[in-house]
Protein backbone atom coordinates (compact mmCIF):
# COMPACT_ATOMS: atom_id res chain seq x y z
CA UNK A 1 0.00 0.00 0.00
CA UNK A 2 1.03 3.58 -0.66
CA UNK A 3 0.54 6.16 2.06
CA UNK A 4 0.74 9.91 1.50
CA UNK A 5 2.64 12.31 3.72
CA UNK A 6 0.32 15.32 3.34
CA UNK A 7 -3.29 14.98 4.40
CA UNK A 8 -5.76 15.71 1.65
CA UNK A 9 -3.15 16.12 -1.09
CA UNK A 10 -1.60 12.78 -1.93
CA UNK A 11 -2.95 10.07 0.30
CA UNK A 12 -2.09 7.02 -1.77
CA UNK A 13 -4.16 3.85 -1.84
CA UNK A 14 -3.87 0.12 -2.46
CA UNK A 15 -1.80 -1.23 -5.34
CA UNK A 16 -1.29 -4.71 -6.79
CA UNK A 17 2.23 -5.22 -8.14
CA UNK A 18 3.21 -8.08 -10.44
CA UNK A 19 6.88 -8.61 -9.61
CA UNK A 20 7.44 -10.70 -12.74
CA UNK A 21 6.30 -8.02 -15.15
CA UNK A 22 6.86 -4.94 -13.01
CA UNK A 23 3.29 -3.83 -13.72
CA UNK A 24 1.17 -2.19 -11.02
CA UNK A 25 -2.52 -1.43 -10.73
CA UNK A 26 -4.21 0.84 -8.20
CA UNK A 27 -7.26 -0.88 -6.70
CA UNK A 28 -8.25 1.66 -4.03
CA UNK A 29 -7.72 5.40 -4.43
CA UNK A 30 -7.68 7.10 -1.03
CA UNK A 31 -8.08 10.45 -2.80
CA UNK A 32 -11.52 9.39 -4.00
CA UNK A 33 -14.25 12.01 -3.44
CA UNK A 34 -16.43 9.14 -2.17
CA UNK A 35 -14.30 8.98 1.00
CA UNK A 36 -15.53 11.28 3.72
CA UNK A 37 -12.58 12.62 5.74
CA UNK A 38 -14.83 13.97 8.46
CA UNK A 39 -14.57 11.78 11.54
CA UNK A 40 -11.92 9.51 10.06
CA UNK A 41 -9.02 11.00 11.96
CA UNK A 42 -8.11 13.28 9.03
CA UNK A 43 -5.29 10.81 8.47
CA UNK A 44 -2.85 10.41 5.62
CA UNK A 45 -4.05 7.21 4.02
CA UNK A 46 -4.04 3.46 4.39
CA UNK A 47 -1.60 1.52 6.57
CA UNK A 48 -1.67 -2.25 7.20
CA UNK A 49 -3.11 -5.06 5.07
CA UNK A 50 -4.04 -8.69 5.82
CA UNK A 51 -6.23 -11.44 4.37
CA UNK A 52 -8.76 -13.88 5.77
CA UNK A 53 -10.60 -16.31 3.52
CA UNK A 54 -12.02 -14.30 0.64
CA UNK A 55 -11.75 -10.95 2.43
CA UNK A 56 -9.12 -8.22 2.37
CA UNK A 57 -8.61 -6.23 5.59
CA UNK A 58 -7.05 -2.78 5.29
CA UNK A 59 -6.42 -0.42 8.20
CA UNK A 60 -6.52 3.35 8.13
CA UNK A 61 -5.61 5.55 11.08
CA UNK A 62 -8.72 4.80 13.16
CA UNK A 63 -10.84 2.46 11.02
CA UNK A 64 -10.64 -1.10 9.72
CA UNK A 65 -11.97 -1.56 6.17
CA UNK A 66 -13.04 -4.86 4.62
CA UNK A 67 -13.00 -5.49 0.86
CA UNK A 68 -13.82 -8.33 -1.50
CA UNK A 69 -10.93 -9.52 -3.72
CA UNK A 70 -12.15 -7.14 -6.45
CA UNK A 71 -11.92 -4.36 -3.84
CA UNK A 72 -15.61 -3.70 -3.63
CA UNK A 73 -16.22 -2.47 -0.06
CA UNK A 74 -17.85 -5.00 2.28
CA UNK A 75 -17.80 -3.35 5.73
CA UNK A 76 -15.81 -1.13 8.06
CA UNK A 77 -15.26 -1.14 11.82
CA UNK A 78 -14.15 1.50 14.28
CA UNK A 79 -13.10 1.50 17.92
CA UNK A 80 -12.31 4.45 20.22
CA UNK A 81 -9.02 2.78 21.20
CA UNK A 82 -7.76 2.44 17.62
CA UNK A 83 -5.61 5.51 17.09
CA UNK A 84 -2.96 6.06 14.39
CA UNK A 85 -2.95 2.40 13.38
CA UNK A 86 0.11 1.22 11.45
CA UNK A 87 0.74 -2.47 10.64
CA UNK A 88 -1.73 -5.31 11.21
CA UNK A 89 -1.32 -9.09 11.42
CA UNK A 90 -3.71 -12.04 11.23
CA UNK A 91 -3.13 -15.02 13.50
CA UNK A 92 -5.63 -17.87 13.61
CA UNK A 93 -9.08 -16.30 14.11
CA UNK A 94 -7.96 -12.86 15.20
CA UNK A 95 -6.64 -9.82 13.45
CA UNK A 96 -4.20 -7.78 15.52
CA UNK A 97 -3.81 -4.05 14.92
CA UNK A 98 -1.23 -1.61 16.26
CA UNK A 99 -2.81 1.36 18.00
CA UNK A 100 0.23 3.59 17.80
CA UNK A 101 -1.36 6.58 19.47
CA UNK A 102 -2.15 4.54 22.58
CA UNK A 103 0.95 2.28 22.75
CA UNK A 104 -1.45 -0.65 22.38
CA UNK A 105 -2.41 -3.69 20.33
CA UNK A 106 -6.07 -4.37 19.54
CA UNK A 107 -7.53 -7.78 18.67
CA UNK A 108 -10.41 -8.11 16.20
CA UNK A 109 -12.46 -11.34 16.20
CA UNK A 110 -12.74 -12.43 12.56
CA UNK A 111 -15.78 -14.62 13.21
CA UNK A 112 -17.77 -12.29 15.46
CA UNK A 113 -16.59 -9.23 13.51
CA UNK A 114 -15.86 -7.13 16.58
CA UNK A 115 -12.94 -5.79 18.59
CA UNK A 116 -12.49 -8.24 21.44
CA UNK A 117 -9.08 -7.72 23.09
CA UNK A 118 -6.57 -5.03 23.92
CA UNK A 119 -3.04 -4.83 25.32
CA UNK A 120 -1.42 -1.64 26.64
CA UNK A 121 2.41 -1.68 26.82
CA UNK A 122 4.51 0.49 29.14
CA UNK A 123 8.25 0.75 29.72
CA UNK A 124 9.85 1.09 33.14
CA UNK A 125 13.56 1.72 32.76
CA UNK A 126 14.86 -1.39 31.01
CA UNK A 127 11.77 -3.51 31.68
CA UNK A 128 8.26 -3.56 30.18
CA UNK A 129 4.75 -4.22 31.41
CA UNK A 130 1.74 -5.39 29.39
CA UNK A 131 -1.75 -4.64 30.69
CA UNK A 132 -4.78 -6.24 28.96
CA UNK A 133 -7.96 -4.19 28.56
CA UNK A 134 -11.42 -4.56 27.06
CA UNK A 135 -11.80 -2.45 23.88
CA UNK A 136 -15.58 -2.67 24.31
CA UNK A 137 -15.49 -0.80 27.61
CA UNK A 138 -15.75 2.94 28.06
CA UNK A 139 -12.41 3.17 29.87
CA UNK A 140 -9.09 2.07 28.43
CA UNK A 141 -5.47 3.12 28.04
CA UNK A 142 -4.60 6.81 27.96
CA UNK A 143 -3.55 8.64 24.82
CA UNK A 144 0.11 7.69 24.90
CA UNK A 145 2.75 7.51 22.20
CA UNK A 146 5.91 6.95 24.20
CA UNK A 147 6.93 3.78 22.35
CA UNK A 148 5.37 4.55 18.94
CA UNK A 149 4.38 0.92 18.42
CA UNK A 150 4.12 0.38 14.67
CA UNK A 151 4.36 -3.38 14.14
CA UNK A 152 2.86 -6.61 15.44
CA UNK A 153 3.78 -10.13 14.29
CA UNK A 154 2.46 -13.45 15.60
CA UNK A 155 3.58 -17.06 15.37
CA UNK A 156 3.21 -20.22 17.47
CA UNK A 157 5.71 -18.86 20.01
CA UNK A 158 3.68 -15.74 20.78
CA UNK A 159 3.25 -12.12 19.79
CA UNK A 160 6.13 -9.84 18.78
CA UNK A 161 5.72 -6.08 19.16
CA UNK A 162 8.04 -3.27 18.09
CA UNK A 163 8.13 0.39 17.23
CA UNK A 164 10.24 3.44 16.63
CA UNK A 165 10.98 3.90 20.33
CA UNK A 166 10.54 0.44 21.87
CA UNK A 167 14.31 -0.08 21.82
CA UNK A 168 13.69 -3.81 21.46
CA UNK A 169 11.65 -6.48 19.77
CA UNK A 170 9.19 -7.37 22.54
CA UNK A 171 7.84 -10.88 23.03
CA UNK A 172 4.43 -11.36 24.65
CA UNK A 173 3.69 -14.98 25.65
CA UNK A 174 0.11 -14.39 26.76
CA UNK A 175 1.08 -13.48 30.33
CA UNK A 176 4.28 -11.45 30.39
CA UNK A 177 6.24 -9.26 27.99
CA UNK A 178 10.03 -9.13 27.69
CA UNK A 179 12.68 -7.97 25.18
CA UNK A 180 13.72 -10.58 22.64
CA UNK A 181 16.48 -8.47 21.06
CA UNK A 182 17.57 -4.85 21.01
CA UNK A 183 16.56 -2.60 18.12
CA UNK A 184 17.85 0.80 16.96
CA UNK A 185 15.73 3.92 17.21
CA UNK A 186 13.34 4.43 14.32
CA UNK A 187 12.75 0.76 13.48
CA UNK A 188 9.83 -0.51 11.40
CA UNK A 189 8.50 -4.03 10.62
CA UNK A 190 10.67 -5.98 13.08
CA UNK A 191 9.99 -9.72 13.28
CA UNK A 192 11.86 -12.90 14.18
CA UNK A 193 13.40 -14.69 11.22
CA UNK A 194 15.34 -17.94 11.39
CA UNK A 195 17.70 -17.52 14.37
CA UNK A 196 17.69 -13.71 14.25
CA UNK A 197 15.48 -10.71 13.53
CA UNK A 198 14.53 -8.96 10.30
CA UNK A 199 13.59 -5.29 10.19
CA UNK A 200 13.68 -1.95 8.43
CA UNK A 201 16.48 0.01 10.06
CA UNK A 202 14.79 3.16 8.87
CA UNK A 203 17.19 5.77 10.22
CA UNK A 204 20.16 3.93 8.72
CA UNK A 205 18.34 3.58 5.34
CA UNK A 206 18.82 -0.19 5.20
CA UNK A 207 16.88 -3.42 5.55
CA UNK A 208 18.70 -5.56 8.09
CA UNK A 209 18.92 -9.19 9.16
CA UNK A 210 20.70 -9.62 12.48
CA UNK A 211 21.45 -12.96 14.12
CA UNK A 212 24.07 -14.30 16.55
CA UNK A 213 26.32 -15.05 13.59
CA UNK A 214 25.66 -12.31 11.04
CA UNK A 215 24.60 -8.75 10.32
CA UNK A 216 23.37 -8.62 6.75
CA UNK A 217 21.90 -5.46 5.24
CA UNK A 218 20.50 -4.09 1.98
CA UNK A 219 20.64 -0.36 1.21
CA UNK A 220 17.31 1.35 0.54
CA UNK A 221 17.13 2.67 -3.06
CA UNK A 222 17.91 6.33 -3.58
CA UNK A 223 17.20 8.49 -6.62
CA UNK A 224 18.77 11.53 -8.18
CA UNK A 225 17.04 14.46 -6.40
CA UNK A 226 16.40 16.02 -9.81
CA UNK A 227 14.07 13.09 -10.60
CA UNK A 228 11.87 13.62 -7.54
CA UNK A 229 8.68 15.66 -7.61
CA UNK A 230 6.90 17.73 -4.94
CA UNK A 231 10.14 18.31 -3.06
CA UNK A 232 9.13 21.81 -1.94
CA UNK A 233 7.43 20.61 1.27
CA UNK A 234 10.16 22.31 3.28
CA UNK A 235 10.17 19.79 6.11
CA UNK A 236 12.12 16.48 6.13
CA UNK A 237 9.91 15.26 8.96
CA UNK A 238 6.99 15.19 6.53
CA UNK A 239 8.60 13.35 3.62
CA UNK A 240 12.04 12.20 2.57
CA UNK A 241 13.35 9.66 0.13
CA UNK A 242 14.84 6.31 1.23
CA UNK A 243 12.49 6.06 4.22
CA UNK A 244 12.27 2.28 4.64
CA UNK A 245 8.90 0.91 5.74
CA UNK A 246 6.90 -2.15 4.71
CA UNK A 247 8.26 -5.69 4.72
CA UNK A 248 7.00 -9.16 3.83
CA UNK A 249 8.36 -12.64 3.14
CA UNK A 250 7.92 -13.78 -0.47
CA UNK A 251 9.68 -17.13 -0.25
CA UNK A 252 12.27 -18.80 1.93
CA UNK A 253 15.13 -16.34 1.95
CA UNK A 254 13.41 -13.81 -0.33
CA UNK A 255 11.76 -10.66 1.02
CA UNK A 256 10.04 -7.55 -0.34
CA UNK A 257 10.74 -4.22 1.35
CA UNK A 258 9.18 -0.82 0.80
CA UNK A 259 10.54 2.72 0.79
CA UNK A 260 9.80 6.24 -0.39
CA UNK A 261 9.12 7.46 -2.94
CA UNK A 262 6.78 4.47 -3.54
CA UNK A 263 9.38 1.78 -4.20
CA UNK A 264 9.28 -1.97 -3.59
CA UNK A 265 12.57 -3.89 -3.64
CA UNK A 266 13.11 -7.65 -3.63
CA UNK A 267 16.12 -8.89 -1.63
CA UNK A 268 17.59 -12.39 -1.69
CA UNK A 269 18.92 -13.10 1.80
CA UNK A 270 20.66 -16.29 0.74
CA UNK A 271 22.63 -14.60 -2.05
CA UNK A 272 22.96 -11.21 -0.29
CA UNK A 273 21.76 -9.26 -3.30
CA UNK A 274 18.86 -7.13 -4.44
CA UNK A 275 17.18 -8.80 -7.39
CA UNK A 276 14.44 -6.34 -8.33
CA UNK A 277 13.28 -2.78 -7.73
CA UNK A 278 9.87 -1.45 -8.79
CA UNK A 279 9.09 2.26 -8.51
CA UNK A 280 5.48 3.45 -8.73
CA UNK A 281 6.09 7.20 -8.65
CA UNK A 282 8.84 9.72 -7.92
CA UNK A 283 6.38 11.85 -5.93
CA UNK A 284 8.24 12.28 -2.62
CA UNK A 285 4.95 12.64 -0.75
CA UNK A 286 4.11 8.98 -1.32
CA UNK A 287 5.77 6.04 0.40
CA UNK A 288 5.09 2.35 0.86
CA UNK A 289 3.42 1.26 4.09
CA UNK A 290 1.96 -2.25 4.46
CA UNK A 291 3.17 -5.06 2.17
CA UNK A 292 1.65 -8.53 1.79
CA UNK A 293 1.63 -11.37 -0.73
CA UNK A 294 -1.60 -11.32 -2.78
CA UNK A 295 -3.27 -14.72 -2.16
CA UNK A 296 -6.12 -14.73 -4.67
CA UNK A 297 -4.47 -14.94 -8.09
CA UNK A 298 -0.99 -15.41 -9.46
CA UNK A 299 -1.22 -12.99 -12.37
CA UNK A 300 -2.09 -9.29 -12.25
CA UNK A 301 -4.75 -8.07 -14.65
CA UNK A 302 -4.09 -4.52 -15.86
CA UNK A 303 -7.57 -3.94 -17.22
Amino acid sequence: MVRGSHQGESTGGVYLIDLESGQARQTVDWNSPDINWEGRGADRGLRGIAFDGDLVYVAASDELFVYAPDFQPVASYRNPFLKHCHEICRWERRLFLTSTGLDSILGFDLDQKQFCWGLFIERYGTSYRARPFNPGATAGPPANNQLHINNVYCNAQGMYISGMRTGALLHFNGRTIAPRATLPHGTHNARPYRDGILFNDTQADVVRLVSPTEDRFFPVPRYDPAELTHTDLGDDRVARQAFGRGLCLLDDGVIAAGSSPSTVSVHDLNQSRTTLTVNLTKDIRNGIHGLAVWPFQRRLSTR
